[in-house]
């Protein structure tokens, strides 16, 4: 089943990512306490809330139920649907059972007037993305329920394009797989991911692909791992209703 949102002209949704939480509020995570990153962010958009945010992976860091619940807990006042999917760190039934209640909800297929959104899962056996036959053969008979003229955004937590540093080495493994449906279907217009902690956007052969920043520390794009801290982000979405290709995607960090 989708989640249906109400006719209107365009939708604000929030993309944020990568968290890493751990069971401690004030736990420390590369140099960071992430938990106090994710306050600080949530904090003055819970009185400008979207229209939806969506979770894009790894949460936690410690894999613990409690990471998850004080994710929960920092948006039990919130009124907006938050829907989420699982990075590498992520346990799914954990994060099931820390979002069971209001506002989390558990679809993974979003219909916004023309457009369709879809929340997929990469998590594999490793750190690296996984989206085998089974995913994609459940992807595409999405694809062949949405109606001709609909227009369809990605999300997942894997990058599907080499960044050209370190973290390629946890790249989507099916990456050409996923770029084989990307290309059958001029309907998809991009892809969104985190896992990467860095913000960018490009367009490859006719795919808009964009970076979420982290909340927690972004990666500097070298070969060995080098996380910064002090710069939580996150992206902000606007979806026209009926304008497909009018999609503005800008990405915002926090002073600091």
């Amino acid at each position: 089943m989708a989640f249906v949102f109400a006719p209107q002209d365009s939708y604000r949704l929030l993309q944020i990512s990568d968290c890493h939480l751990v069971a401690e509020a004030d736990g420390w995570f590369c140099g960071v306490q992430p938990y106090r990153q994710l306050e600080l962010l949530l904090s003055p958009l819970q009185h400008n809330q979207p229209d939806a945010v969506i979770l894009t992976g790894d949460l936690t860091q410690d894999h613990s139920l409690v990471s998850y619940q004080l994710i929960a807990a920092l948006f039990s006042e919130w009124s907006c649907p938050v829907f989420y999917l699982p990075g590498n760190h992520d346990d799914i039934g954990l994060m099931q059972q820390a979002f069971a209640t209001p506002p989390f909800c558990a679809e993974t297929e979003l219909s916004l007037g023309s457009w369709r959104l879809c929340l997929l899962n990469s998590k594999g056996p490793t750190p690296a993305g996984y989206f085998d036959t089974t995913r994609q053969q459940q992807l595409e008979r999405q694809l062949l329920s949405y109606p001709p003229d609909s227009a369809v955004w990605l999300f997942c937590h894997h990058h599907i394009s080499s960044m050209g540093s370190f973290i390629d080495e946890h790249i989507q493994l099916n990456a050409a797989a996923v770029w084989q449906i990307l290309a059958s279907d001029p309907r998809i217009k991009g892809l969104a991911h985190g896992h990467c902690h860095y913000a960018y956007a490009t367009m490859q052969q006719g795919i808009q692909l964009v970076g979420c920043p982290a909340s927690s520390v972004q990666f500097l794009l070298t070969p060995d791992y080098q996380p910064v801290a002090g710069r939580p982000g996150y992206i902000e979405w606007n979806f026209k209703a009926a304008a497909h290709l009018d999609t503005a995607v800008r990405w915002q960090f926090l002073e600091g």
